[in-house]
């Protein structure tokens, strides 16, 4: 197998990688890296966690040093955009770690912190600049940025961004770029939206696919659990109880979940954060940091989250709730078996996710081992299917017109709404147009009498 040095990555770089333990390249890596150190562009569409930000960073980083100049006050020579705040910070690490040796200057410039030093940063020109599409824009917008003389220019989780509605901010950014650049394209999925913007940015790119769309790593154990909804919480707990889980994620649909399921975590003594869209970016990087350091062993997070969390020993991915994107479930469980590492998918099923089940194992093309964990005493809600068997086939409608009684209401129902007419006389009230009502005890009919229809005489008549 060729090694880095193999590539053509200089020996400053190289040192760099030793440094962070990178001894062989992985697949994205070796295809992407040559193509890139020509100049030329680059279409990757691989799974997260593969080494993409390696495969694009490295190639960079060696073209800066072969032409070495100080990036103009407000500008600066390469753009990476990433979709969310934590993706953006770990790729701005990773430029500092690779290019250690060569003293590049990088920044990372993200909302929800204060601009002060991002604008400093830009002021002082840069050679990285690594942001997310909303808060570039308003430097851009301010005139602090400008990107007309930025050389390179990477859109990293291209699908992500789309996801988040990042597409038309993205088109703007693009407008400001130069013609005469490089750019680099990685998404791990392709729709149609993304492969139209892919043909507008780049220029006879190369394709590198390391992987089929929306598969699963091969070093993932994956399992289902069937729960009631309201036995989750038992189990999660139960689960986190054993040792083997040194490190895990832990994935909800919603923010209020994910607050709600951290609480209930430390309340049985188990150190956990949560991470979310509403948590401010100093929370969420104090958060991140207390579980890459060990200080706590369970993080909850939304899929805000999926694709921008790279700690290494991750041992476990928990969906506590399985989302409603069939890919997102590819990058959830993503988070595991990084750096050749193996690891531990496990979701909970509760009787309204599965068709959720059924729809991630249609994308990903494999069948997932299922358990039932629920509780052989209580009642469980019924399965659709079930439901549906139990009830039978719908009713069928009468045919034919419907008879001309069966629409009109009853005298006595009709009588039943109308006001009754008080008696001048003391005697009791009737209803309105009505008869006066018997006072003879209701009983049955005499023996052989008979129901005798009489034609109402009109008024006057004489008998």
């Amino acid at each position: 197998m060729t090694d880095f040095a193999g590539l053509g990555v200089a020996e400053t770089i190289l040192r760099a990688l030793r440094d962070e333990g990178y001894t062989n390249p992985t697949p994205i890596q070796a295809r992407a890296i040559p193509p890139l150190l020509q100049g030329g562009d680059l279409l990757g569409i691989a799974q997260t966690g593969t080494g993409k930000t390696c495969a694009f960073a490295v190639p960079i980083i060696q073209r800066l040093l072969a032409n070495p100049r100080r990036a103009a006050p407000g500008t600066t020579r390469a753009l990476i955009l990433a979709p969310t705040r934590e993706l953006a910070v770990q790729i701005g690490d990773s430029f500092r770690a690779y290019g250690r040796h060569a003293r590049i200057n990088v920044a990372v410039v993200v909302g929800g912190v204060g601009m002060g030093p991002q604008i400093q940063a830009i002021g002082r020109g840069l050679d990285v600049l690594v942001a997310t599409p909303g808060r570039l824009l308003d430097h851009m917008d301010s005139r602090r940025l400008r990107l007309d003389t930025t050389e390179v220019v990477v859109l990293d989780e291209a699908d992500h961004m789309l996801d988040l509605g990042f597409i038309v901010p993205i088109r703007k950014i693009v407008a400001k770029l130069p013609k005469q650049r490089q750019t680099l394209f990685f998404s791990a999925t392709m729709p149609r939206e993304i492969a139209t913007l892919a043909d507008e940015m780049l220029r006879n790119p190369t394709r590198v696919e390391v992987t089929p769309v929306a598969t699963t790593a091969e070093r993932i154990a994956q399992r289902a659990y069937f729960v009631d909804s309201k036995g989750k919480r038992d189990l999660l707990v139960a689960l986190l109880a054993d040792a083997a889980v040194k490190r895990a994620l832990v994935f909800t649909r919603t923010k209020r979940g994910a607050d709600r399921v951290a609480k209930i975590l430390d309340e049985t003594g188990i150190a956990s954060g949560a991470i979310h869209g509403n948590k401010s970016q100093g929370h969420r990087q104090r958060t991140l940091n207390d579980f890459k350091a060990g200080r706590t062993r369970v993080l909850v997070a939304t899929d805000i989250a999926a694709r921008g969390i790279d700690v290494d020993g991750v041992t476990h991915v928990v969906n506590f709730e399985l989302p409603e994107v069939p890919e997102t479930y590819v990058h959830r469980i993503g988070r595991t078996a990084r750096a050749g590492a193996e690891g531990i998918a496990i979701s909970f099923c509760d009787n309204a996710e599965r068709q959720l089940l059924r729809a991630i194992e249609k994308v990903t093309r494999q069948q997932i081992p299922t358990e039932d964990k629920r509780d052989p005493n209580a009642r469980h809600e019924p399965s659709e299917e079930a439901s549906a068997h139990r009830r039978g086939p719908a009713p069928r409608r009468p045919q034919g017109k419907p008879q001309a009684h069966a629409q009109r209401p009853h005298a006595e129902q009709r009588a039943a709404h109308r006001p009754a007419t008080p008696r001048p006389d003391g005697a009791a009230a009737r209803p309105h147009g009505g008869k006066p009502q018997s006072q003879k005890p209701q009983g049955a009919k005499p023996e052989g009498a008979k129901n005798r229809w009489r034609r109402r005489r009109p008024a006057g008549a004489q008998g």
